[in-house]
């Protein structure tokens, strides 16, 4: 808010002093160094300026400096540091600034304007395993980036591939049919993703079982793998599947039934909501005619085994199949089909794909593909690149069964939440359900913080214990902020306005100057998909929150336009990091 009117009237200035137009990226507007403040709010670097002022960068800042003072009444006074000019913002506009905005809920956000959506696909689970840590990331940086998108005008489209055909759902149904004796998530009192689950490892089991009695016979590795029965089982039930076989689409339908069932229930408990679910079992046919598209234009080539590739050598890429030798799909044609589908769908501004970093290749192939087939809109398309989440003893791997399954660990993270809470004995007039449902949101905060406060291109690892300290840059240690002020406003009398002419503290500006950068930091969350950005501001001004309220008293203050001047500021910081939370997905409690 005041970087950016700063900033177009520094610009003025520069245009009226020097007759030259600058470009607003070189004139870069931050918050002042803390070994300089008592000079002022914000700094300009004026370096860039000195090919076209011809003077020192003292010289230079100080003629700057005396000019916004003239355009610019909201800019008090000046300084000068080698070559940073530091302004010094009036306090009357803080305090118009915290008149105008302590009772605005939507504070930082807008109102939803524009007519084409940006579609943003996350979660993409497959139906051979439950959710697991790995996917919790994804959903959350999906499902937060969608939020922030939105806060900021955009129209958003929450979409999810479900990748629910393909060898892989093969090798956990063959395994259910050789070895399930029947099984049902019934019978066996288990959530259906986790039962189905249990047989994609169980097939990884005999599968190496029986590769190590090929080798031991005399077969080389490459020699067994060919061999496998259990392999060339589970690639003549997905032969079966794409040639519509009714028993092998009965199994497949049943099985992945389970899958859904649990899937919603891990989804609901973890925030997460679609408008729109696809299913590569519709898509890939689609993808099919498309690869018969590019073979009628030329833009595919058949090799003499019947499978058809796409030549990317001179784009710096390389050959990349698109239909195997006996017809079968690969990712890639099933992706073409249901990106087409979604443009013809949405009409987007934009599709974004929550996949890994493993993935950057495939969606440089996607997009030159489509592009190549004469899609324009494949242009738009944006891989949201994350790193791997892994826990402090290593990686985790779904077909050893070693990875930290997305339940248990909502379930780990609520009990802790619980112990440490009680431990802290933060909950003592609580009744039974208050106790449970902060339980719950502490936990699931946590998680979600810790997980979200990463710039998303990072690898990180995951630490249970460390994710929920009550200090420190946490989930839980914002949201008990957010109920301490709660806490001090339902003991507050009704506010009044503030007279501009109120004098403000150090601490205090510092809050305000913080609390005016939100609709900006929304913004460059939103534009650069990191809702780190977000998260890690959030735990400044909880911070600075926390200092204020230790240094200073609110309710016991004796001067009535300090006292109100500081529940209202309360209030605002309370709202922000309401919003702010909201958009990472996380419930902050009125009171613990």
């Amino acid at each position: 808010m005041i970087e950016k009117l700063l900033t177009e009237k520094a610009l003025s200035a520069v245009k009226d002093l020097y007759d030259f137009e600058m470009d607003p990226a070189q004139l870069a507007v931050q918050r002042t160094a803390a070994t300089f403040r008592e000079q002022g709010d914000f700094s300009l670097v004026v370096f860039p300026l000195l090919k076209v002022s011809r003077k020192s960068p003292e010289i230079t800042a100080t003629q700057l400096g005396e000019k916004i003072l003239t355009i610019m009444p909201e800019a008090e006074s000046f300084g000068v540091v080698k070559g940073y000019l530091n302004i010094r913002i009036r306090p009357s506009c803080w305090i118009n600034f915290l008149n105008d905005k302590h009772q605005d809920t939507s504070f930082g956000t807008v109102a939803v304007s524009s007519e084409k959506p940006v579609v943003v696909e996350y979660s993409s689970p497959n139906t051979n395993k439950p959710l697991h840590l790995g996917h919790i990331r994804n959903n959350l940086l999906g499902s937060s980036v969608a939020s922030l998108l939105e806060a900021t005008g955009k129209k958003v489209a929450r979409v999810n591939l479900v990748n629910d055909r393909g060898i892989h759902i093969c090798k956990s149904m063959l395994a259910w049919k050789l070895y399930g004796n029947g099984e049902t998530p019934e019978s066996t009192g288990k959530k259906g993703d986790k039962l189905v689950g249990d047989f994609y490892v169980l097939f990884d089991k005999h599968y190496k079982e029986e590769i190590a009695g090929l080798v031991a016979g005399g077969m080389s590795e490459e020699e067994a793998a060919a061999g496998s029965l259990l392999m060339k089982q589970a690639r003549e039930m997905l032969r079966k599947w794409e040639a519509r076989d009714e028993e092998t689409l009965r199994l497949w339908s049943t099985m992945n039934g389970w899958v859904y069932k649990g899937f919603n229930e891990t989804y609901e408990r973890l925030g997460i909501r679609f408008d729109k679910i696809y299913y590569e079992s519709e898509t890939y046919l689609l993808g099919k005619n498309l690869v018969d598209e590019g073979l009628d234009k030329g833009v595919f080539y058949r090799k003499k085994d019947g499978s058809v590739w796409i030549d990317l050598s001179t784009e710096g890429l390389d050959e990349k199949l698109l239909l195997r030798n006996d017809g079968t799909s690969v990712y890639m044609t099933q992706d073409l089909g249901t990106a087409q589908l979604r443009a013809e769908d949405f009409e987007p501004e934009k599709l974004v794909y929550v996949v890994g970093n493993e993935q950057n290749y495939h969606f440089d192939v996607l997009r030159l593909i489509l592009i190549k087939l004469g899609r324009t809109w494949a242009r738009g398309i944006y891989h949201l690149s994350y790193g791997m989440v892994e826990l402090p003893e290593g990686k985790m791997k779904s077909r050893e069964g070693t990875v930290v399954d997305a339940d248990d660990l909502m379930d780990e993270m609520i009990s802790t939440a619980k112990s440490m809470t009680e431990e802290l004995g933060k909950i003592e007039d609580f009744d039974s359900e208050e106790a449970e449902n902060l339980y719950r949101m502490v936990g699931l905060g946590a998680l979600k913080y810790f997980i979200l406060k990463v710039d998303p291109k990072k690898n990180m690892t995951f630490n249970p214990r460390e994710s929920i300290d009550f200090n420190g840059n946490t989930g839980p240690f914002i949201q008990y902020t957010h109920a301490r002020i709660r806490s001090v406003l339902r003991k507050a009398l009704e506010e009044n306005e503030l007279d501009a002419a109120v004098k403000i503290n150090a601490k205090e500006r510092d809050l305000l100057i913080i609390l005016s950068q939100f609709p900006d930091l929304v913004k460059d969350a939103a534009s650069s998909f990191s809702p780190s950005l977000l998260a890690n501001y959030l735990f400044e001004l909880a911070r600075e929150y926390n200092q204020f309220y230790h240094e200073y008293t609110i309710l016991k203050e004796e001067d009535n336009s300090i006292r109100q001047l500081r529940l209202m500021l309360s209030k605002l910081t309370g709202n922000v990091i309401k919003t702010g939370m909201n958009l990472l997905g996380i419930q902050v409690p009125e009171r613990m």
